[in-house]
This record gives structure tokens, sequence and C-alpha cells, in this order.
């Protein structure tokens, strides 16, 4: 039974070959022959019953190794052997053995070999030429010096010519084509080396407008002595998977491409530049109005005549921006193909001669200009939405091309298009968050710096326009009594919202302090003991809302009488001074640690600046410093680099440069610095100092006595006449008879009244005790109570502070020539 299964499963019939055969046998693991087909019977002359159950070495020719024949067929593969015919004769055959598992478990060996009757070779070479002449791709072969010999069917196909044609021609010769010559270069080398040569080609077929790409194979062709006789030429067309790669290529380079930055004309243009000339020879990016507007985008399918603006075009042409008003606004007739597509909400393909295109046209003479003169022939529009909304259109056309857009280039274009539109959709919902930003900061900060006797002032603040946006940078000018000035810059850690609110916070707790007229030293301690709570607060909330931890703050009071200036700083840049002879110097305010740090202690440092110094205070971005929340350190350590050093001598060179007003100087500091707008937020303070003269300002020392509260008010309405403020005696009297008289019942000697003419009139009153008055109302039957109501209700407005030595009242009065 084994002997008729494997001779069933071995033979062949004879065909045309005239007798084809397959001769097979199979041995068990001790060589023994376990099967014998009718191929092995007809190959060796044994009948089964001779050969089943026999060694099979006994079949082997007389100098046939019976040993080695053993070791390979127990290594398996195939071996030419000679064999013995049953009456004698030596056959040699090819032999493959097989090595497997018999039903019962044992290894069995299967071998085979083919036979054949004396025709088989002219068949054999029948079927070659079939095959060479059928080959499913292209095939010609060349001589050594390079001309034609054979080529088959596909070859004929290619070119156009036949065979015969052909035969005697070079490839150059054949066709004109460039890649031909680069082919022949190929071939060249494939003689010289006697090695294979793959390359890319791109040959048009005829009666095709478009060229085909072919992977080309060329191997040499040998004889047996080794020597290269000619070249094997075999093409194969890979036009659709060099479509399909350049097609991925184009998805992938859109996705590095579009949307690098957040600017909806940028990111516009982008698509545009994409698609040229990769996908079409033109293309325009359209988009509706709300977003350049800033509006909210319309709900609902659009219908009717759509007005969109032309944001950005690219062509393989040059420059056709005035002809396709590229800024400019257009409207589409309900009818026509971009306002359909947008209607529907699906792109499409149109061909020119397409009835709703050539309806488009004749409504537009522009834009029939267009397609006449550059013979537009097939176009694609593409919706631009994202997450629900529609942002415009996309159309792509083509011209220089011959090819017509089909619908694997659609789905291409759609595909770019959607990543437009959500990168125009990320920057239209960042402009809109940055917008609110700015908006909210621009809010915060002073609206308008008042002027001031002690000071002239300019600031600028600039919002970053990279990464986050707007930060928490922010500048404030606070008047305080005596014709003090308190200078304040500061900025909050991160970008965005947030900083912004918790910067407001910030401002809002520096004007609460500045208002008890706190020391700077004392004013940055109470500021960072604020931010610590609003931290401890703020714990286990989102980490982005503790951005006040390493806020940085610069506080400065400036006293136009003493011409004194006391700084104290938490972290931030150091201040700059330009003395009134130009030189410029860095005012070595002592480092404290950024806000919420704690840790150290804040010092403050008093320099006394001649009049119309100039001081520069401003926050890191100014340098180039970037703050970031891991940098809460002193950026005036070694460690800010030769970048920062250079930069603050440019800071230092524009500050020394003459101009014509504070304004003026802001500008050219910002121009000097800043060519390009700056990746962090900036903001800058430019205070001048006045000096009140000597005649504005008059002190007397006042007894602790009763009886001289009418001389006080009599020397100070004499003052008054002397300044010719006579309209003002009488109030200022009535001011002076109430803080004199508080002064002796309650205060401590020695009493001093000064009077302080500026652009108001201010009244102080200062004594030895550190205890502050409070405003009360008396009751009806109170003999005393009523001063200090008396005094706010006659002043512009009334405070105390503390000194070195004590306290001091004072009252402002409005004077009417300041008012006009």
């Amino acid at each position: 039974m084994v002997t008729r299964r494997r001779a069933a499963h071995g033979d062949r019939p004879e065909g045309p070959m005239g007798g084809a055969y397959t001769a097979t046998a199979t041995l068990d693991e001790r060589g023994i022959v376990t099967g014998w087909s009718e191929g092995a019977q007809r190959l060796l002359g044994h009948r089964p019953d001779e050969v089943v159950g026999r060694p099979a070495a006994e079949l082997l020719a007389e100098d046939e190794d019976a040993d080695r024949c053993t070791t390979d067929r127990r290594s398996g593969g195939s071996r030419r052997m000679a064999l013995r015919h049953r009456d004698g004769g030596r056959v040699e055959a090819e032999v493959l053995a097989h090595r497997g598992v018999a039903g019962s478990g044992d290894v069995e060996w299967l071998l085979v070999c083919a036979g054949a009757e004396e025709p088989r070779a002219a068949f054999a070479d029948t079927l070659a030429q079939w095959a060479f002449a059928q080959a499913p791709r292209v095939l010609a072969i060349y001589d050594t010096e390079l001309r034609s010999v054979r080529a088959n069917a596909d070859m004929e196909r290619v070119v156009a010519m036949t065979d015969a044609q052909m035969r005697g021609l070079r490839l150059t010769e054949i066709t004109t084509h460039p890649e031909a010559e680069k082919n022949e270069q190929a071939m060249r080398r494939v003689l010289e080396s006697g090695e294979r040569q793959f390359l890319e080609s791109h040959l048009p077929v005829p009666g095709e407008d478009r060229e085909r790409a072919w992977a080309v194979s060329l191997a040499p062709l040998k004889d047996p002595s080794g020597r290269t006789r000619g070249v094997c030429f075999a093409a194969r067309d890979t036009t659709e998977e060099h479509i399909t790669r350049q097609r991925l290529l184009l998805i992938n380079e859109a996705g590095s491409r579009i949307g690098t930055t957040l600017e909806i004309a940028r990111t516009a243009q982008e698509l545009a530049d994409v698609a040229v000339p990769q996908l079409a020879d033109f293309a325009t990016v359209d988009l509706l109005t709300f977003l350049h507007r800033g509006d909210e985008p319309p709900s609902g399918r659009l219908t009717g005549p759509i007005t969109m603006r032309r944001t950005a075009m690219q062509s393989v042409i040059g420059n056709v921006e005035a002809l396709v008003g590229v800024g400019e606004m257009a409207t589409y007739p309900e009818f026509s193909p971009p306002a359909e597509c947008l209607s529907a909400g699906r792109a499409a393909v149109y061909q020119i001669t397409d009835l709703s295109m050539a309806r488009w046209a004749a409504q537009d003479p522009a834009r029939a200009s267009l397609v006449r003169d550059h013979g537009m022939h097939s176009a694609i529009i593409v919706p631009m939405q994202a997450r629900g909304i529609t942002f415009g259109m996309a159309l792509f056309a083509r011209h220089r091309s011959p090819q017509p857009f089909v619908e694997e280039d659609m789905l291409l274009a759609e595909e770019i298009t959607a990543r437009a539109a959500v990168c125009i959709d990320n920057a239209r919902r960042y402009t809109r968050e940055r917008t609110t930003a700015v908006t909210l900061q621009r809010s915060l900060l002073p609206q308008k710096l008042a002027r001031q006797a002690a000071l002239e002032v300019a600031s600028r603040y600039l919002p970053a326009v990279h990464g986050a946006g707007v930060g928490g940078d922010w500048f404030d000018v606070i008047p305080l009594s005596g014709e003090r000035v308190a200078l304040v810059v500061g900025d909050v850690v991160g970008h965005g919202i947030q900083a912004s609110a918790s910067m407001g916070r910030l401002r809002t707790a520096v004007h609460t302090l500045a208002d008890v007229d706190l020391p700077p030293e004392e004013l940055i301690t109470h500021l960072d003991d604020l931010v610590t709570r609003l931290s401890a607060e703020e714990d286990g909330a989102d980490p982005a809302a503790a951005g006040v931890i390493g806020a940085g703050c610069l506080y400065a009071v400036y006293d136009p009488i003493s011409r004194h200036c006391s700084l104290a700083r938490a972290g931030r840049p150091q201040p700059s001074m330009v003395a009134p002879d130009g030189a410029v110097a860095i005012l070595d305010v002592p480092a404290g640690p950024a806000l919420g740090l704690g840790g150290l202690p804040f010092e403050a440092v008093e320099v006394e600046l001649p009049e119309g110094s100039l001081l520069a205070l401003y926050t890191d971005g100014l340098l180039g410093v970037h703050n970031d929340a891991d940098d809460t350190d002193d950026p005036d350590s070694a460690g800010a680099g030769d970048e920062k050093e250079d930069r603050l001598n440019a800071l230092h060179t524009a500050l020394a440069r003459p101009a014509p007003t504070l304004d003026a100087l802001c500008d050219s500091v910002l121009d000097e610095l800043l060519p390009e707008r700056p990746e962090d937020d900036v903001a800058l303070l430019l205070a001048r100092t006045r000096t009140l003269r000597a005649d504005q300002v008059t002190t007397w020392d006042i007894p602790s006595e009763p009886s001289v509260v009418a001389r006080a008010r009599r020397l100070a309405t004499d003052q008054l006449t002397a300044w010719d403020l006579d309209d003002a005696a009488f109030v200022t009297g009535l001011v002076v008879s109430e803080l004199v008289t508080n002064a002796i019942r309650y205060g401590q000697h020695p009493i001093q009244l000064r009077l302080i003419h500026g652009r108001t009139l201010i009244i102080e009153v200062s004594d030895a005790s550190s205890t502050a008055p409070h405003l009360r109302r008396a009751r009806v039957y109170d003999e005393g109570g009523r001063g200090l109501l008396l005094v706010a209700q006659l002043a512009r407005r009334w405070g105390t502070r503390q000194t070195p030595t004590g306290k001091t009242i004072w009252a402002e009065q409005s004077l009417p020539a300041a008012e006009t």
C-alpha cells in the first residue's frame, strides 16, 4: 500500500516533453526501501517486489561510496548520484532527499528524482522562448555594444516598436527621453563590473499623458568561462507604488510643515505651499471673515452667497497674487462650486468643462481670465472643517500637469486640508485665549500714569508673541504722601490668564501696602508673606494655579525734597541709573529671594540721586532671561551667562543715548534690545527725577503748648500769602489748627509743622509718638473727637505714616491752578 501511495503521489502523466516523469522511493531510518513508485521502476527497471524490503545501498553503482551516501541522506538535501539499472547499466541522477515521519511515528525518508526522455530538452527550450516573449514585465537583451539583440512583447508595447525594428539599436536610439541615457550608463557599469545594477526610472508610455515609474534591474549575461557577453534589461511598472509612496510622503510633509506657528494666515500659506507642486499647480485658501474679526463661528449650515477673504496662494508659475487678490474679500454666488461644497460640507472634483464651473467663470471675469490664460483644466474644492466648525475652503487646480484630478487626489487633498483646519482651529483658540489674557493684563496695568511733581515717567508693556503668550509682568507708579512717589516693577511665574490674575492680586496688595506707607524692605516682606499664604491656600489645586510662587518685585520710593531713593527687591534684575552727565551705573540693591520662597530677609538700600537722574526698572524679558517656573534663582548670579551681560551693556548704551522725550527713549530701548517681538513679556518703567525747590517747602518747630496753635495757624497763612495762595488760607488754617492741637494733646515732643507747595498743598504735622490716630464720629454730647473728621472733610485726602522717630499726620489740599 505504501508503494502504491507513493507512486500515485509521485508519478506524472506523459506530456509534450515525450516521457517526463518523477521517480520516488521511501526509506526507513536503517536505509531499507519501504516504497517504490512506477517512476522509480521506469528509471531503474526494478519492480517494487524486487526492491521493497532490501537495503537501498544495493541500488548504487559499484563506485558509489555507500557510507557517504548514508551521511548525505541523513543530512538531507540534493546530490547527484550514480545508480545501478536492473540490466547492470549506470544511471546518473540528481536525487533530492526529504526527512519526515511515517504513520507509525518512525523516521522516514522520501527520495525524489526527475526522469525524462531526450525530447524533454528541446521542449524546455521552447518553453524558455515562450517565457521570455510572454513574461509579465519588460525584458530585453543587449550585446556588449549595448545594441538590442532581443526584446519581449512588453518591451515592444512600452516603446511602440517591434523586436525586429529594435534589433541593432541602442536604447538611446530607440527613445530620446533623458532617462534613456541614465539607463544606458548603468548598462555600461554592468559590462565593466560584471555586477547587477538597480535603478528607478521614469519613462512615458505611448498614448499616455503621464510618465510611468519603473523599477529597472540590469544583470550581466556570462558564458561558461565567466566572460560577460551582454546585458539583460528587466523593468517592472511601479507607477501605482510610486504614486502611493508620494502621497504618503506628502501626508508626512504636511504633518511637519503645516501648523508650525499659531498664526492663522501663516498656517493657510503653509497648506498652499505643501500642495504646490506635489499635488496641484495652483492652490488658494479662502477663510470666512469671522476668523479675521475674532467673532464667534457661524452655527448651522452655510447657505446663500458666501463671503470670504483670500488668505493664501501658491502657484508653479510664480507670483500671481495681484491677479487672485490675496488679502481681498470675495463673495461666491450660491450656484458656484465653492458655495456648493461649503453648503454640503463635502469636497468635490471639478473639470473646467463642467456646467457649474463654466457658469461660475462667466459670472467672474477675473477668474475666467485666470483659467483661460493658464489653461486650468481640473480643480478640487475642499471645505476646511474641524471640531464641527467650518473655517473656509481650499482650492487646488492643475494646468501644467496634464492629468486631471481623480478620486485618490481628492482624498489626499481632504487629508492635508483637514490637518490645516485643525491647526487653524488651534490658532483661533489660542488667539482668543491670548486676546483675553492680554485684555485682562492691560486692564490690570495702569491705564494712564498721572503726572507727578517728583518724577517724569514713561512705561511700556509688551506681551510675548510665542509660546503660551501673555505673562504676569507689571509696573506701577504710586503717589505717596509728601510728594513722594513709589515705583514698582514685578513679574509672576508662568503665562496666560492665570498669570495675569496672579499679577492683579499682587499689584492690588502692593497698592494696599503702599497706602500704609511702609518702607520698601517691610513692604516686600509683607508681600512675601502674602504670597506664602496664597500658595498655601492653593496647595492641592491645579499646579498651574500656584504661579505666584517665585514671583519677583522691585519697590522703590523717591523723595523729591531730600532727593533720596530707597529700594528693595525680591529677585529680578537690579535697576539701572543714568546720571545727568550721561554716566550709566547699576544701583546695587541687595538681592532678596523670589516671593514665596522665604529663608532670607529683605534689605533696602538708600541712595541720593541728583536732579535729572534717570531710573530704569525692567523685568527679565528685556534682557532675554525667561521667567520659567523652575527659574526662581536670582538672575544676577554668574549663571546668567555672557549673553545677558552683552544685553545689559546694550541696554546701558541705549539709555545713555539722547532722546527728546522719555516715551521716545522707551521706544529706542525696545528697538535696540528687542528687534523682534519678545519670547517673554516685558515691562519697562523709566523715571527722571525732579527736585522741589527750597522755597516750595517750609518747616517750623512747634512747642508742645496749646497757646502756640494760633501762632502755627498764622505762620501757615502767612506762608500761603507768600506763595500767592490766599484762597486756600481759610481751609489751611483750620487743618493746621486741628492737626497741631491733636499733636500737642496726644503726641510727644518734638512737634514739627511742614508745608509743601507742589501740584497740591500738603500740610504735615510730625511728633515723636508712634501711636496712630483713628478717625471716629463723635457723639452729640462729646466735647472732642471731631478734629480728624473735620480734616477728612476739608482735605482732598489725608493719612498717617510711621517715621524713624515717630509719626506724621498729613493732609492734602487741591489747588485751583492745579485743577485747571
